[in-house]
């Protein structure tokens, strides 16, 4: 009897557990395949003074740069600037699973021109 008790008290708690997977969140696997593209936007610090981090403001799209590629553009900030590069995007989720948007994410960034233009 004890067993029956344990077993039913498990598939319960597994029950109430169950509605609450999608709150976990996760990301689209399809999204994340890199493509070359050339960017042209602003440089920017956002973030907070912990956890900084650049971004290029497009006109119409803001792409986040790699934490090992910032350093090639943090002397360039509130500068209007072109680079080439391979852009990732990652689908975001709320923590009730329902679509927070892109994330846009440069990488391997060779600048071609910088500047105030």
């Amino acid at each position: 009897m004890p067993a029956r008790k344990t077993a039913a008290i498990f598939l319960l708690a597994l029950l109430c557990a169950a509605p609450s997977i999608p709150a976990l969140g996760s990301r689209d696997q399809s999204a994340g395949q890199p493509r070359k593209i050339e960017a042209t936007g602003v440089v920017r610090l956002v973030g907070t003074s912990l956890f900084p981090t650049l971004v290029i403001t497009g006109e119409e799209r803001e792409w986040h740069i790699d934490q090992r590629e910032q350093e090639k553009l943090m002397g360039l900030q509130q500068q209007t600037v072109t680079v080439k590069a391979q852009e990732h995007s990652y689908e975001l989720f709320f923590a009730n699973g329902l679509s927070a948007g892109q994330r846009y994410v440069l990488r391997k960034i060779a600048i071609i021109r910088a500047g105030d233009d």
